[in-house]
């Protein structure tokens, strides 16, 4: 046999052996996405996730990035670690993607970071909480975060705010839901609150597929608690307040204001209820919101447009990263191009998104508080802008 006719058989039959998709991961970006598109944690993450989607596909309709298409593979993991876990191994493995997002429960984070670990490509939590590997003073080289929420720093601003806010001796009831990360959160919350005096009087971890939050109201209650702190996804913190309230409870409640929080704060109109977060709120009319509108419009987005701030951001940290990834691209360029991200928010959240070398979360955390005003029949600002350095 010929050498040329030899080396052609042996190029056809490595072609075969080759996974789906891989015929054209030279054409396009190929990103994958493990995300709780439906089941328990769907209501936080879904949203974040379709209106990432929604950006890229404005991406391509303009020619994409440096002339190529970005191509998102999403796959469902239902908040459950094992189909995470295959997520994963599909994408890296057989898709070849250069980049992994994980947006779910912390819950399936273990075996996620394991295989993108073992692939070497970057992994980033965009709408799902951040792990404390992509905080400085040493980040994890492959891991990334942009959510807005992030226990370490969110735990310490809220106990403080309550410690304010209380006009009288704070006894505090703890909610969360029982995964690792909300656990951490709310164990912090009791130990931080004790050493300012405050009383822990209850903690209640609430599962995410609960349909009758009354026993943990009950409960909460009978604790004679004055305020509750939330730190969950946002029905386990909005349906335990209003259980509470259904139960005669007349105490204060702070929660974190997920991406529901703007629609649901209106919706309870409860001057009770109070919410801190890192994004800033629809009513504020910046650009940004009408572009969030328009896209969400003409996208047939399938919630509410004031969810949709976390995953148009998502979006735009993408289109940056892939930018000065340049083409052709790799799973190493897109890490380096995510290692020195600058991003102007356009005014979502407090100031830049800001990664470096060794904090692959933000140099800085901004927050505002909101409650609903039952005078004014609006939601009202309570403090502007509260920044804090994250160094650790």
């Amino acid at each position: 046999m010929r050498a040329s006719a030899y080396l052609a058989l042996v190029a056809l039959a490595a072609a075969s052996l080759l996974p789906a998709g891989s015929a054209t991961a030279q054409d396009s970006y190929k990103i994958g996405v493990t995300a709780a598109m439906t089941g328990p944690a769907a209501a936080t993450q879904a949203p974040v996730i379709e209106m990432l989607r929604i950006y890229v596909d404005r991406l391509n309709a303009k020619g994409g990035i440096n002339g190529h298409q970005v191509d998102l593979l999403i796959e469902d993991d239902q908040a459950e670690p094992s189909k995470a876990a295959a997520n994963a191994t599909k994408l890296v493995r057989q898709e070849g993607v250069i980049l992994l997002i994980n947006s779910s429960f912390s819950s399936t984070y273990g075996p996620v970071i394991a295989e993108a670990k073992r692939g070497n490509v970057p992994l980033w939590f965009a709408g799902a909480v951040c792990p404390k590997e992509t905080h400085p003073p040493k980040a994890d080289p492959l891991l990334f975060c942009s959510t807005g929420f992030d226990f370490s720093v969110d735990i310490p601003v809220a106990v403080k705010a309550i410690k304010d806010m209380a006009k009288e001796p704070a006894k505090l009831a703890l909610v969360g839901i029982p995964v690792p990360i909300s656990r951490i959160g709310i164990d912090g919350a009791e130990k931080l609150a004790a050493s300012l005096g405050m009383q822990a009087v209850d903690k209640e971890f609430v599962p995410p597929a609960t349909a009758d939050y009354t026993p943990f109201a009950t409960k909460i209650k009978g604790a004679d608690a004055n305020w509750g702190f939330a730190y969950a996804p946002w029905p386990a913190e909005a349906k335990t307040f209003e259980a509470l309230r259904r139960l005669g409870w007349t105490g204060q409640y702070l929660a974190y204001g997920h991406i529901q929080a703007e629609d649901e704060l209106t919706r309870i109109a409860d001057g009770g209820f109070e919410i801190f977060m890192a994004n800033s709120l629809f009513q504020d009319d910046l650009p940004v919101h009408k572009q969030i509108r328009d896209a969400a419009a003409a996208g047939k987005y399938s919630f509410p447009p004031t969810y949709g701030t976390e995953g148009w951001l998502s979006g735009r940290i993408l289109e940056q990263i892939l930018t000065k990834t340049g083409w052709p691209a790799s799973a190493e360029k897109v890490t380096a191009s995510m290692s020195s991200l600058n991003l102007d928010t356009q005014g979502i959240r407090g100031g830049p998104l800001v990664w470096t070398a060794d904090n692959h979360f933000r140099t800085k955390q901004s927050y505002r508080f909101y409650r609903y005003d039952p005078d004014k029949k609006s939601i009202v600002r309570m403090r502007d802008w509260l920044t804090v350095d994250v160094t650790d």
